[in-house]
């Protein structure tokens, strides 16, 4: 399947919730190039008719979390369902349980969705924060949400003209913009790292595999960026 244009079909119905911080209209003009019929919806009554769930996110972990509180019953009820929950930046951070960004700012504990056990943690003192632009992404483990488009290695290929390794998204570049990265409890979690003076997830994953995130932005990600989202909406197609 090419990347170039959009499927001549819709391949699954996409939510994207919209607690008041996300990069909405990026997100769903990304999703809808992946072939999503995308639906940007505050009313978590919603979220069960979705084939899968994106939480975008820009900006503070407390804010982001006081935001989404409405909806944590909504997403928790939605994953033990086993719909693909995704999420992205902030979204991701969200999905840990805790981040020292808050007790940065002396604004104490926050919690979590905690569907992925762990803590987010700020960049040490010595490198230049926020981490911006694009950076190497090295994938660890097998998950569907870094795979090559129908497992086609020559599908895409890097700058240099070459395939990426296994048809996966390793060795290709993603946009990034964060202080903070995460710290989960378990290797496994794991699915790719990106290096910048300390190797960090990039993508994580729940063990079951339907929750996951990305630090960077895949709609900001040209060609990789699209195909990670390509790769969401086949998966959510395959629920």
């Amino acid at each position: 399947m090419s990347l170039s244009e959009p499927p001549s079909e819709t391949l699954a119905d996409v939510l994207i919730v919209d607690y008041g911080l996300g990069n909405l209209r990026s997100a769903r003009r990304g999703l809808e190039r992946a072939g999503a019929a995308v639906t940007v919806t505050d009313d978590p009554d919603d979220f069960a008719a979705a084939d899968g769930i994106v939480l975008p996110g820009v900006g503070a972990f407390r804010e982001g979390m006081e935001n989404a509180g409405p909806y944590r019953d909504a997403l928790a009820d939605a994953v033990d369902r086993g719909q693909p929950v995704f999420g992205i930046c902030l979204g991701m951070q969200m999905l840990l349980t805790t981040s020292e960004e808050a007790d940065h700012a002396g604004e104490g504990e926050v919690e979590g969705l905690d569907f992925i056990p762990g803590r987010n943690v700020r960049f040490d003192e010595g490198r230049k924060v926020p981490h911006m632009g694009w950076n190497e992404l090295s994938v660890k483990r097998d998950h569907p949400l870094v795979e090559g488009v129908d497992g086609d290695a020559s599908s895409t290929h890097r700058a240099d003209g070459t395939a990426p390794r296994g048809g996966s998204v390793d060795g290709e570049y993603a946009y990034f913009v964060h202080s903070y990265y995460a710290r989960p409890d378990a290797e496994s979690a794991v699915v790719a790292t990106t290096d910048y003076g300390v190797e960090f997830p990039a993508v994580v994953a729940n063990d079951a595999g339907n929750v996951f995130g990305t630090q960077f932005h895949p709609e900001k990600s040209g060609e990789t960026g699209l195909r990670i989202l390509r790769n969401f909406v086949e998966f959510c197609a395959e629920g």
